[in-house]
């Protein structure tokens, strides 16, 4: 079998991250870490924690040449410059256009990577994309227009995968400001969400209806649902419309004003423009949309701006319900986008740190999902799945929830 490129397209990945809450600076003797020998790393922890070596496995954890890093500063990171011990080398890169990597004959394991280079193309314009993996120019796309699903599979079959990951795609309320600092009005607007619509219409099926902000999945912990989760649409609506006229807002009451922020992509469009007729139609709520760019997007909500209503997606770091829950924690300041602040809250986190029976965790995190649902300062939507277009021609891929697909497993036949 030649080795052969491979192109790929990335489009639009749910935005997940290591809560940067974590990262300060300290001495080397109190970071825990220290050299054993020449082959050996000791980790020393604050506390016990579960999930320490999937955290090892993510990107945060990677090594950097430390000579590299201190001579050339932020420039470590470019081609001909970069330091690596991957199965591929940066070659190139021309921002907004392509990246390409060629395989590293130094790599431990470079006899058995099969690819001689991987070309990635960052395009935001997924119909573009698309037509790309038509055009046979590229061997893999990541996340193209859900609608576009029956008509990709009656033409190329297998090639379409549908993918269950654990990510959730929720809208954030701003808590700062009012209506939104009203636990009602949160409620009635999440209510008045139909999340079987947005999966069976816009989705096409392919996402899961959330009423849960950790997605199903993770082993020994079950999600705590909302409490309306099992009532019809209609009921949900009903109840909705007491909550909102309770709180003052609606017929009758003061007049409602929405604004939906989403980042770019026609899938989200769809979404923000189907939930602002929902809140049209319920409440007869005056609902505007805003759109920027993912990179503006998520800067603008992690620098604090404030909002009405925001489009965010998290994407597992780790299989463990903390990576979901924390993100609402008070002290969360680059996630918490609605600036959640609820003093019981934080104690039920606090508590499932402390907790080293895992049965024992499992429950305290599920009590704090529980108020956290019964708050909604965020209102999950849906559970997400991958949507990829693979060609027959790559070997070695297999769908996974945590939606990594290294480039060293897999190879391209002719």
């Amino acid at each position: 079998m030649a080795a052969v490129d491979a192109l790929v397209a990335r489009v639009d990945r749910p935005v997940g991250g290591v809560d940067r809450r974590h990262h300060r600076q300290a001495g080397l003797d109190q970071l825990g870490v220290k050299a054993i020998d020449a082959k050996t790393v000791e980790v020393t922890l604050e506390r016990p924690t579960p999930f320490f070596l999937e955290l090892l496995a993510h990107q945060t954890a990677l090594p950097v040449s430390k000579a590299s890093v201190e001579k050339n500063g932020a420039d470590f990171v470019k081609p001909g410059t970069m330091v690596s011990n991957g199965a591929f080398k940066l070659v190139s890169h021309v921002p907004n256009d392509n990246l390409v990597v060629e395989k590293n004959p130094n790599y431990w394991d470079a006899a058995n990577v099969k690819l001689d280079k991987v070309v990635f193309y960052p395009i935001d314009d997924q119909a573009a994309s698309v037509r790309r993996f038509e055009a046979k120019e590229m061997d893999l796309v990541y996340n193209f227009s859900a609608d576009q699903i029956e008509r990709l599979k009656k033409s190329y079959g297998d090639e379409v995968h549908v993918s269950p990951t654990l990510a959730t795609y929720y809208y954030a309320f701003d808590t700062r400001q009012e209506p939104y600092s009203d636990v009602n009005v949160r409620r009635a607007l999440s209510m008045a969400v139909d999340r079987d619509f947005l999966a069976k219409e816009i989705y096409s099926g392919s996402q899961i209806p959330a009423y849960s902000m950790v997605p199903p999945g993770i082993q020994g912990y079950e999600p705590a649902k909302a409490d309306f989760a099992d009532l019809s649409q209609l009921d949900r609506e009903d109840k909705a419309l007491e909550l909102m006229k309770e709180a003052g807002y609606g017929e009758g009451g003061k007049p409602l004003k929405i604004e939906i922020r989403y980042n770019t992509n026609p899938n989200h469009e769809r979404v923000a423009t189907a939930v602002a007729d929902m809140w049209k139609n319920t409440f007869g709520a005056d609902v505007s949309l805003v759109n920027l760019d993912v990179s503006s997007h998520y800067a603008y909500l992690q620098e604090g701006g404030k909002f009405n209503v925001a489009r965010a997606g998290w994407v597992a770091d780790y299989a463990d319900a903390e990576n979901f829950l924390a993100l609402s924690t008070s002290g969360n300041k680059t996630f918490n986008y609605g600036q959640f602040n609820n003093a019981d809250y934080d104690a039920l986190m606090k508590k499932s740190y402390e907790e080293r029976d895992p049965a024992a965790r499992a429950k305290v995190l599920h009590d704090a999902e529980a108020l956290l649902m019964k708050e909604q300062p965020i209102a999950p939507l849906l559970a997400q799945a991958d949507l990829w277009l693979v060609s027959s021609k790559v070997q070695g891929w297999q769908d996974n929830a945590a939606n990594q697909h290294l480039s060293r497993f897999l190879s391209v036949s002719e």
